[in-house]
């Protein structure tokens, strides 16, 4: 296994966040999630799991594995956060199948899945949702202008009573799931599609 697709360091009672994505490219908005759900859930680490491609995006304009995985390490420059691109050594396509696996890996490993508030809109689309929600506690982090759809979602409304309080985000790693906390904070207006649309726009 490569250092690309290496899983990065683990152990007994570690408090580890899980932040998935495509991350094509990554910029200051990851870095934010990463850095304040660090601090705000009181983790050890956060590995930003830089996927082969998400089954719900389009792949035209997927940067090589490599490359984001080498951008992700560069931009972010914590040693508490680990980018790998884990989940193409094993051929995952779906999240529910990298978390399978990496519970049954880290058995003895605290992991919270970190995601941003524009996918807990769409969280029912995903392969096996409640298998999810089930496996891990959630974060969810606000992003510009997709809070109230977020909130009003149907996993969000079909998770409501698992909700944890703002002001207990540390307990979400040491909470059986499902349990969840949505997470208000820095925020930055970056995306990666705009990035892209830039670059492509000056390369024309």
């Amino acid at each position: 296994m490569s250092d690309i697709t290496a899983l990065p360091p683990f152990g007994s009672g570690l408090r580890i966040g899980l932040f998935g994505g495509s991350f094509n490219p990554i910029h200051e908005g990851h870095r934010l999630v990463a850095e304040q759900c660090l601090k705000r859930l009181d983790l050890d680490a956060v590995w930003l799991l830089v996927s082969p491609g998400n089954p719900l995006k389009d792949h035209s304009e997927l940067a090589p594995l490599e490359t984001r995985v080498r951008a992700a390490r560069e931009l972010t420059a914590n040693p508490k956060i680990y980018a790998t691109g884990v989940e193409a050594a094993h051929r995952f396509h779906y999240t529910v199948d990298t978390l399978d696996w990496l519970v049954a890996a880290c058995p003895d490993t605290r992991f919270v899945w970190i995601m941003g508030a524009d996918n807990l809109s769409q969280f029912d689309r995903w392969e096996r949702w409640q298998d999810i929600a089930a496996l891990l506690p959630i974060a969810v982090y606000a992003r510009p202008g997709s809070t109230f759809r977020a909130t009003v979602s149907k996993a969000a409304i079909a998770l409501k009573k698992h909700r944890l309080p703002e002001a207990e985000a540390e307990a979400l790693a040491g909470s059986d799931p499902p349990a969840w906390v949505y997470l208000h904070g820095i925020t930055s207006p970056q995306s990666s599609s705009a990035i892209r649309a830039r670059r492509k726009a000056s390369a024309e």
